[in-house]
C-alpha cells in the first residue's frame, strides 16, 4: 500500500445471511413500510383535490402552543355554497397545525365537518409529502433483492436507479413540506 494510507482490514459479521423465509418477510415488511404512507394519504389527496368535502375559505382564528413544537389551531370555515339562508353558514373547525393565526386560504371541509384542510395546488403538494417518503424508501429494494438472489448483472443500474428514486422521494418530501408551511 501507499505510505500515507494504513492497511485496512474488512471485518465481516460472524453470522449468516437470513434464510429464504426471513428474506421474504423482510421484503414484505419493507414494502409495507413504504406503501402504507401512500394508502394513508388517499383521503388527504381526495380532500385537497376537491373530490370529497365542501369547498370554501378557511380563516384561522387562533393557534395555541401545546409545547414541544405542537400547535392546536382553530378556524372559521365559510363554504362557497352561498349565504347562510341557503346552507352557507360559517362553521367553527380545527385548522391544520402548521397554520398561523390570521391566515386566510382556500380549503376543503371534511365530510364530518370537524376540520378544514388546504385545497388547491399547495394542499395537493402538502398531501403528497408522506407518499414521497414512501416512494423514496422503495429506491434500493430492487438492489437488495438482486443481492440476495445472487444476481450480479444489473446491480450497478439498480444502485443508480435507487439513488434517483430516493433523490426524487426526498425532493418530493421537501416540496411537500415547503408547501405545507407556506
Amino acid at each position: 500500500m501507499s505510505e500515507f494510507l494504513p492497511d485496512v482490514q474488512f471485518v465481516t459479521p460472524a453470522g449468516r445471511d437470513p434464510g429464504r423465509v426471513q428474506k421474504v418477510v423482510l421484503v414484505l415488511l419493507w414494502l409495507g413500510v413504504c406503501l402504507l404512507p401512500m394508502v394513508f394519504a388517499v383521503r388527504d389527496l381526495q380532500l385537497a383535490t376537491g373530490r370529497i368535502g365542501t369547498p370554501g375559505t378557511l380563516r384561522v382564528v387562533s393557534c395555541e402552543d401545546l409545547g414541544e413544537g405542537r400547535y392546536d389551531c382553530k378556524g372559521i370555515f365559510t363554504p362557497d355554497s352561498g349565504p347562510a339562508d341557503r346552507g352557507g353558514a360559517p362553521v367553527p373547525v380545527d385548522a391544520s397545525p402548521d397554520s398561523t393565526a390570521g391566515d386566510v386560504k382556500r380549503a376543503q371541509l371534511t365530510p364530518e365537518g370537524d376540520r378544514a384542510v388546504p385545497a388547491g395546488t399547495m394542499g395537493v403538494l402538502a398531501a403528497l409529502t408522506l407518499p414521497a417518503v414512501g416512494f423514496g424508501g422503495l429506491g434500493f429494494l430492487p438492489y437488495v433483492i438482486m443481492y440476495w438472489a445472487g444476481v450480479r448483472k444489473g446491480r450497478r443500474a439498480a444502485v443508480i436507479g435507487g439513488l434517483l428514486i430516493t433523490a426524487a422521494g426526498v425532493a418530493g418530501m421537501l416540496v411537500g413540506l415547503v408547501a405545507a408551511y407556506a
